[in-house]
């Protein structure tokens, strides 16, 4: 992490209002192992199976370790948003209240031994402007759920205002209303009628009462601004069941 941030980042985010700089995420850099084993892979790829080592040599250029340009990338949060340098050194702004993200964990595993976990982010800003965040970034176990939780904190209190006056909101194929959810395929169900909302292995499920199989089920990358989505979902069965 890093304090100080350029003049152009400062300049773009006080032009996008995202108030003050809270932290910097650097790129992630290998160990002194892993980088050994990238040089020993690309000599051997090279004097003895060319085009493999020209491949390892590929992905090896991609890392900061070897990259001055991919160093150069950085992840600055603010107070109202964030901007993400690209590997063209290009920024990008994106709001909170304005954001709308799309979330990919994928578990890897060799012989049923976790080896890696995989996050992939994807930000979609209102005029277009499409980002891909990996976990090319240090600490993608903290910033993936602040991304999340900033987006449903800002995000929330306007779209219960919208709820309570009769609008109707769309996460991918899923829409809500303050009566209930509906999917194209499975129709409409009440909030009185789901018994149970729970992620399981990356899959939302919603259970309907009295049914012992799950009423719809949908990947959880499928479901843009998912903390939000459950923080909606929370809320309206908490006050359905209330009244």
């Amino acid at each position: 992490m890093e304090d100080r941030i350029p003049d152009d980042v400062a300049a773009l985010a006080a032009a996008e209002g995202l108030g003050r700089h809270r932290l910097t995420i650097l790129p992630k850099r290998h160990g002194f192992l892993m980088t050994c084993n990238f040089v020993f892979m690309i000599l051997v790829g090279l004097a003895c199976f060319v085009l493999p080592g020209l491949w390892f040599l590929r992905q090896a250029l991609r890392t900061p370790n070897f990259s001055r340009r991919a160093a150069a990338r950085r992840l600055h949060f603010f107070e109202a948003g964030l901007i993400e340098i690209d590997h063209a050194g290009v920024p990008a702004a994106f709001r909170w209240d304005s954001l709308t993200v799309l979330q990919e964990i994928t578990e890897s595993y060799v012989n049923g031994i976790h080896v890696a976990t995989g996050y992939r982010y994807t930000l979609h800003k209102q005029d277009g402007t499409v980002r891909k965040i990996l976990n090319f970034y240090a600490e993608p176990e903290r910033w993936g759920p602040f991304i999340q939780q900033e987006v449903a904190g800002f995000q929330l209190p306007g779209m219960l205002r919208m709820l309570a006056e009769g609008g109707t909101l769309t996460f991918g194929e899923i829409s809500v209303n303050r009566t209930g959810v509906a999917t194209p395929r499975r129709g409409a169900v009440t909030w009185q009628e789901i018994e149970d909302v729970r992620v399981n292995n990356g899959v939302l499920v919603l259970k309907k009462a009295g049914k012992s199989l799950s009423w719809s089920s949908r990947k959880v990358k499928d479901i843009p601004n998912f903390l939000l989505f459950l923080s909606l979902v929370d809320e309206l069965r908490r006050t359905t069941a209330a009244r």
